[in-house]
């Protein structure tokens, strides 16, 4: 496992093979040298501004005010405009190339050398008295030391290109020579430009620091066998990452939970939490549902900070499904609720209540041949019953968890005997949901959307819908939505039987769910890129609710 984790559970090693480069590479990793192109950007802005300034200087502003002009003063504007345009041309390439961000800083330190020798040629070959020359510092030293700071390379380019562009004077004083036009001696020009291979020198100092920088970032993204490649989003309890498996070449994603955002008061609360993290992970891995999400790994960082490494999903949540396609028919709500009660069953029968049934932790996938294929999330931070209608929960007693428009009256009131019925409750919830496309109770806060919870009657979903309900599913619905728990379903699997009753909701199968995301989601029904299997191009749509952190 990468430096700076701690392994907290049991799994078979991936041992790195001796001389694997992911931990050995001096490449610098791929935000940064996103960020180096970005920068480099700035720097030809600057160049351009720079020359433009120049040239106006020269040929505006000097014969204005009367001062005497340069000899040779078209061979300095034609030096002059060929930067500006040059800059510019830059610029494009960097903005809109379809290149590498390794390849256009490589790019960039060619551009580095061509400001230089422009530099030289002003230097050297301008019809100018040495003497006055000799009294200005070369602005390639300049050039050097702004490159390198703002858009260094790695340490060996960097001092290459500096090197090469501190020759740009000598030389030019040599090209000076060959034509005619005199100039100092060699001694003396190694002692006028010494300055520039002296910040040549220095010119690699910035770029050690990025590529150590660069080396903790590589080393902060990699957990275990898992490489950190994309920030899918952040939400109230951290982000969410697709990481990478190095040996298996399997994509996976990666939620990173910060124990205070948990309630963690402090270090003690903060190691409670850890070991009940662990446990409650470990009974999670061993649920077996199919339409569970499958949790591959888990642990904490030396900072605390609790991972989970789970399968990447190809389809969408059910909360942006509804808010972009409207409520559902109810023979595919049935067909969608079933699932969801397969894998609460299976995680009722060990014990744990999930606490936060909603949509949007309700994954509705592309599994192989399979559409409208279930996958319930967020089982990491469950609740798991000690005894029958008792429990201990990750979060502290000041906390509550849950989501307001999906919790159950016991929860909000505070019982002590909250258990599986709870979740009965959310997915009678989300059922009204995807029936209506509305939430059970609206309010503008929600304290009020709280209270109606506790206090109001539901309206049936039939009086909320242009879509038919079947008598049958509505009391379904219904009866999950009762304010005391002794008269909803007392689990998911008692659910699972009343929702296979619906014999009016069997019109919705694989066949027709195939059809449904050929028309509305076409680029999750094709063939899928192979790249998206070696962990690589992988659509940021695909992962839609994995990136919200929730």
């Amino acid at each position: 496992m990468a430096d700076g984790v701690k392994r907290v559970a049991p799994r078979l090693p991936t041992p790195l093979p001796r001389g694997d480069t992911a931990r050995t590479t001096t490449r610098l990793p791929d935000e940064l040298v996103a960020d180096q192109v970005r920068r480099l950007t700035y720097f030809c802005v600057v160049a351009a501004s720079l020359w433009t300034f120049a040239l106006v200087m020269d040929a505006v502003i000097v014969p204005l005010s009367g001062a005497p002009a340069a000899p040779n003063n078209a061979f300095g504007f034609a030096v002059e405009a060929a930067q500006i345009v040059m800059a510019w041309l830059m610029l494009a390439y960097l903005r809109w190339s379809n290149h590498a961000p390794a390849t256009k800083t490589d790019v960039g330190l060619v551009y580095m050398l061509a400001n230089a020798a422009g530099i030289a040629a002003f230097n050297n070959l301008m019809d100018e008295p040495f003497l006055t020359r000799a009294m200005q510092a070369s602005w390639i030293a300049v050039l050097i030391l702004a490159f390198s700071i703002s858009a260094s390379s790695t340490p060996r380019k960097m001092l290459i290109g500096s090197l090469l562009a501190a020759a740009m004077d000598p030389l030019a004083v040599g090209v000076g020579h060959l034509l005619g036009r005199g100039g100092p001696s060699a001694v003396v020009t190694l002692i006028l430009y010494a300055p520039n291979f002296a910040v040549a020198a220095v010119a690699m100092l910035p770029s050690h620091v990025f590529q150590r920088l660069g080396k903790r970032l590589r080393e902060a993204q990699e957990l275990g066998s898992y490489e950190l490649k994309e920030l899918l989003g952040k939400g109230g309890m951290g982000e969410v990452w697709r990481a990478h498996h190095r040996l298996l070449a399997r994509s996976a994603a990666v939620k990173l939970v910060r124990p205070e955002l948990l309630g963690a008061a402090g270090d003690v609360d903060a190691r409670l939490m850890l070991r009940r993290f662990e446990r409650e992970a470990r009974a999670t891995a061993a649920l077996n549902s199919p339409h569970t999400i499958q949790l591959f790994d888990f642990g904490s960082t030396d900072e605390g900070t609790f991972y989970y490494v789970m399968e990447l999903l190809v389809g969408r949540d059910l909360e942006s499904l509804i808010k972009e396609f409207g409520p559902v028919p109810s023979d595919r709500a049935v067909f969608l609720l079933r699932q969801v009660c397969h894998s609460l069953a299976d995680a009722h029968a060990r014990g744990f209540v999930h606490r936060d049934i909603k949509p949007a932790n309700i994954y509705v996938c592309r599994m192989g041949l399979d559409y409208d294929f279930v996958k319930v999330l967020d089982f990491g931070l469950v609740k798991v019953s000690r005894s029958r209608g008792r429990a201990d929960t990750l979060t502290t007693l000041e906390h509550t968890t849950g989501t307001p428009a999906y919790m159950a009256p016991e929860i909000i009131l505070g019982d002590a005997d909250v258990d599986r019925r709870a979740d009965v409750y959310a997915l009678g919830c989300v059922a009204y949901y995807l029936l209506t496309g509305q939430l059970v109770f609206e309010a503008d806060t929600p304290m009020k959307m709280l209270l109606q919870h506790v206090n109001a009657r539901p309206v049936p979903p039939s009086q909320r819908t242009e879509l038919a309900v079947p008598p049958d599913l509505e009391h379904l619905v219904m009866s999950c939505l009762e304010k005391d728990p002794a008269n909803r379903p007392q689990d998911a699997e008692q659910l699972f039987h009343l929702a296979c009753g619906c014999t009016s909701c069997e019109t919705w199968n694989q066949s027709r769910a195939r059809r449904w995301w050929q028309v509305h989601l076409p680029d999750l029904s094709g063939p899928l890129p192979l790249e998206d299997v070696a962990g690589e191009g992988v659509s940021s749509q695909f992962l839609q609710h994995q990136g919200d952190a929730r």
